[in-house]
């Protein structure tokens, strides 16, 4: 299926863990990147685990799927763990840029690479120690065990591309000097204020024009926090708010999030995995504050596409997030009385003055800034004559 590359052209695989239909940000970012590379005149190849062997050409670029297991208890995440698999494909390609998605069990490609001169580029997408202190491990440990795997990850590869400086934090401390900064970005297209939001709001999503409607767009998982955004609805209620709260993704908690719901007697519409992103940005549109409680994001695309929807963001305060909202949200300390507190100063704001701010804050991530960024950190000058 590989075609015949123009003359500059580079071919950059890219590989990626954790990738499955209902995945969130980072499956956003893997599209508009490789569509991205692809507009500039490279041939991107995208490697992802799945439950059967597929090999396709997308928008994309082309995108080979591996057979890979489920990762227990992360709710269908998989894993390219054949590395002999992953080896030989990678051999078939002869890539000349390899771009990473995960700093674990895919860091021997940095080696891998490094043999055969090709260079290659690891992009953080999470923070380690943020992740490990998620799953109850102590501060000390967690930074230790980041630590180690970090400087393992800075010399396995020739570059790290971190989206914010919150997420390069991690790498600066223990002195590496192969950081460079690329941000993401977002579809400011499909990300845009419908119309007739009141009509949406109670035709859609149960909420009459008179409550206030909060959403949380997130996976359902213990490092994204989303019992905040419940606990916030319960705040805002017992100080006599009518708020009502969809919730959008699924994951290993959401059994225990409909539970507490139904016990605590909250107005929360669960909508699972909307595989629809119509409907999603929709949702994001007619609600009045949407909530991104995760306080370990580095970047935070779904917040950034809110925004683009018209619609302010209340984030953890221990978080990349507050950097990239700037004055279009509020950040918020990480628990429910301060995430209400900035509820109210948003909704304190007129309505048409904060989706204004919100949007036009949205409008500086750009996809095409984002993909001349990576393409910098890879070495690969666009070759297509209408592209920077």
């Amino acid at each position: 299926m590989t075609a015949t590359r123009a003359e500059g052209a580079l071919r950059i695989v890219r590989l990626a863990n954790f990738v499955t239909p209902v995945s969130g940000g980072l499956r956003t970012a893997l599209h508009h990147l490789g569509a991205g590379y692809r507009e500039a005149g490279h041939e991107p190849v995208l490697i992802v685990p799945g439950p059967r062997q597929l090999d396709e050409d997308t928008e994309q670029g082309r995108v080979i799927t591996l057979p890979g297991p489920v990762v227990p208890g992360t709710g269908g995440y998989r894993v390219l763990a054949d590395r002999r698999a992953v080896t030989a494909v990678l051999e078939m390609l002869d890539p000349d840029r390899i771009e990473v998605s995960d700093r674990t069990t895919l860091r021997w490609t940095g080696e891998w690479a490094r043999r055969r001169r090709v260079p290659s580029v690891m992009v953080s997408h999470e923070s380690v120690d943020g992740v490990l202190r998620m799953c109850g491990i102590p501060q000390r440990p967690a930074r230790r065990a980041a630590d180690l795997l970090n400087t393992r990850t800075a010399r396995a590869y020739s570059r790290i591309v971190c989206t914010t400086a919150w997420a390069a934090a991690e790498f600066e401390r223990i002195g590496a000097r192969n950081v460079v900064h690329a941000p993401l970005g977002v579809d400011l297209e499909s990300c845009a204020p419908p119309p007739e939001e009141d009509a949406a709001r109670t035709r859609l999503w149960y909420a009459r024009p008179d409550q206030i409607l909060l959403a949380v767009c997130t996976r359902l998982s213990v490092e994204k926090q989303p019992g905040r955004a419940l606990d916030t609805l319960a705040e805002l209620r017992a100080r006599g708010h009518d708020a009502v709260l969809v919730v959008a993704g699924a994951g290993p908690l959401r059994v225990r999030l409909e539970r507490r719901a139904r016990q605590d007697g909250l107005p929360v519409r669960f909508l699972g995995h909307v595989a629809d992103k119509d409907a999603l940005h929709a949702l994001m549109a007619c609600a009045d504050v949407v909530l991104a409680p995760g306080p370990v994001e580095t970047f935070g695309l779904s917040a950034l596409e809110a925004l683009a929807c018209g619609t302010p963001v209340v984030v953890s305060a221990s978080s990349a997030l507050p950097a990239v909202i700037g004055p279009a949200g509020a950040a918020a300390a990480d628990d429910a009385g301060c995430f209400a507190d900035a509820v109210g100063s948003l909704l304190a704001r007129p309505e048409s003055a904060r989706r204004a701010v919100a949007r036009a804050h949205a409008e500086r991530y750009g996809w095409r800034n984002a993909v001349t960024a990576f393409l910098a950190a890879l070495d690969a000058a666009p070759v297509a004559a209408d592209l920077p």
